[in-house]
């Protein structure tokens, strides 16, 4: 016997990978593997006993005119033992390539999902793995947060951005700074995000400082801002806590640009907004004089935010004053 097809036949009903398609890649690989031997024809084709496993190549025989009469056995001496570790190679191949699809297909519509997972040892002090589940994903440094230390076994959430397959097998990564965490933390907290009642229109977010959420309400009796926040502050909290105490605002959202901006430029009071359509709308913005710093914030974060959360050009000046700070989106 060449190749065990019991071994074969386990792995169909273990794993899933049909017989049919483990003999036509072992087939496949043999006449590879016959082709790379001195003295080799190139007209001939593997054929592998289904009930034994014995190997044999079969050669075309040729008569005077190069018309094909027939074949003849032309294995190789020693195939054997090609044919049983080719075998073992093949489905080692298959197992990976059924194990990564399975991965992918449990992840492939969770991309923008929210999932819980615990960190383990990690052999890249760059990246952190996470345990989700069965799987394991990875948290790249470029998608954690600054300040954020990440602790064997300790439990965290994360939003799914990417799934892949790469040449070291199915990849999974997740964010902590993505947007889109904030987004499903929020859905988790708020009932009326899930029932379709709320919606967030856009995020702004800078990971570990600050994070503005635009929200409206599909049904007129329900107040969106309110509902985000909670009784008592408890939702917005909870949301809070599990980004490590990252200030969150919750902006009204308006169709009327003039407005969202005043709203998105929280907590500091707008005296007038004037809008200037363009191919980017331009938002002219006039705060009382002891509001300017507020408005523009620690470093320019509140009016950065508040750009890129309405997608206007900001610019605001103190009603005392004619110079502008400017913002884009």
């Amino acid at each position: 016997m060449d190749i065990d097809m019991a071994a074969l036949r386990m792995v169909e009903a273990e794993k899933g990978v049909s017989l049919d398609t483990l003999m036509a890649a072992i087939e496949d690989a043999l006449l590879k593997a016959y082709h790379n031997a001195p003295g080799a024809l190139d007209d001939a084709r593997v054929e592998v006993d289904r009930k034994n496993g014995h190997v044999m190549v079969m050669a075309a025989e040729i008569d005077e005119d190069g018309n094909k009469i027939g074949e003849f056995d032309d294995t190789p001496s020693g195939f054997g033992r090609i044919a049983t570790t080719t075998a073992r190679s093949i489905i080692m191949q298959r197992l990976r390539e059924a194990e990564d699809e399975q991965v992918l297909g449990s992840f492939r519509d969770k991309k923008g999902e929210v999932v819980s997972g615990i960190i383990q040892q990690s052999r890249d002090k760059d990246v952190v793995v996470v345990k989700v589940g069965e799987f394991e994903a990875v948290l790249p440094k470029a998608e954690q947060v600054p300040g954020e230390k990440y602790h064997h076994g300790q439990w965290i959430r994360a939003v799914v951005i990417k799934t892949a397959l790469g040449e070291k097998g199915a990849r999974i990564e997740v964010s902590r700074r993505h947007p889109d965490l904030v987004r499903g933390l929020f859905a988790r907290e708020v009932p009326e995000i899930t029932s379709g009642d709320v919606v967030i229109e856009s995020v702004a977010r800078e990971a570990g400082y600050r994070t503005k959420i635009a929200v409206r309400s599909t049904r007129p009796n329900i107040n969106a801002k309110g509902a985000c926040i909670g009784p008592m502050g408890r939702r917005v909290r909870a949301v809070m806590n599990e980004l490590n105490h990252e200030k969150i605002d919750i902006i009204d959202y308006s169709e009327d640009v003039a407005t969202f901006v005043a709203n998105a430029l929280s907590p500091a009071h707008v005296s007038s907004v004037t809008v200037e359509p363009a191919e980017h709308v331009l938002a002219h913005v006039v705060v009382p004089d002891f509001q300017l710093s507020l408005a523009i914030g620690k470093e320019g974060q509140n009016a950065r935010l508040a750009a890129r959360l309405t997608g206007a050009k900001i610019d605001i000046r103190s009603d005392m004053d004619p110079e502008t700070t400017s913002e884009e989106a």
